[in-house]
């Protein structure tokens, strides 16, 4: 459990990439090419690398984030507890979740030591909309880690709404917190919880 942070940010590190060029590829060959650009970058930045959180979480929400569907992660997060949200609720639970998945592992970014990622063939039928990509990170006296991306194909681009490392689901696992969180103190209880969360992630920042 202690090695999922670090290489869920890589998961998400993978999919830095504009916008406009991700549109142009697909699925598998978006994830391969910008690992690649990312890994560059991060043995260039001596700042990331030795731990400047600001700059990190600045990276993730500029080039990772618009490769995530939030809406569609959450509300699987949440499973049949979205539909009890008000939409108010709703945007509130997105804008939570989302700000703790980027303070929770964007430290993680700094933690590179010549991890290699490759990523697999993809498997799909032509005019497939939904499909998984797999890749694994390898490091030198360590077992690899699967990471499969889920992904579905919006009309701007393909985006990303679950992230499975090792066989463990990032929605799976928040989804019994949540479920948890709602059945005793209710939706707005799970807001106020996450909100917290996030307050004490970015005091330990500060």
């Amino acid at each position: 459990m202690k090695r999922r942070p670090a290489v869920l940010i890589w998961a998400l590190a993978a999919l830095a990439v504009p916008v406009a060029s991700a549109q142009e590829l697909t699925p598998d060959a978006l994830v391969k090419t910008v690992t690649q650009d990312v890994i560059a970058v991060i043995k260039e930045d001596k700042a990331i690398q030795a731990g400047d959180r600001k700059k990190t979480i600045a990276l993730v929400e500029e080039k990772v984030l618009p490769h995530f569907n939030f809406t569609r992660m959450t509300a699987l997060a949440m499973g049949a507890n979205w539909r009890k949200a008000t939409p108010e609720q709703q945007r509130a639970l997105v804008d939570e979740f989302r700000t703790l998945l980027v303070r929770t592992y964007s430290t993680a970014l700094t933690a590179y030591r010549n991890q290699v990622i490759e990523v697999k063939p993809l498997r799909a039928k032509p005019g497939d909309t939904d499909v998984v990509v797999r890749s694994e990170v390898k490091q030198s006296g360590t077992e690899p880690v699967t990471i499969d991306y889920s992904m579905e194909q919006t009309p701007n681009s393909w985006k990303v709404y679950d992230v499975t490392v090792g066989g463990v689901s990032l929605v799976t696992t928040y989804r019994d917190t949540f479920a948890n969180e709602v059945r005793n103190v209710g939706v707005d209880g799970l807001i106020k919880a996450l909100a917290e969360k996030n307050r004490q992630l970015e005091a330990k920042r500060g």
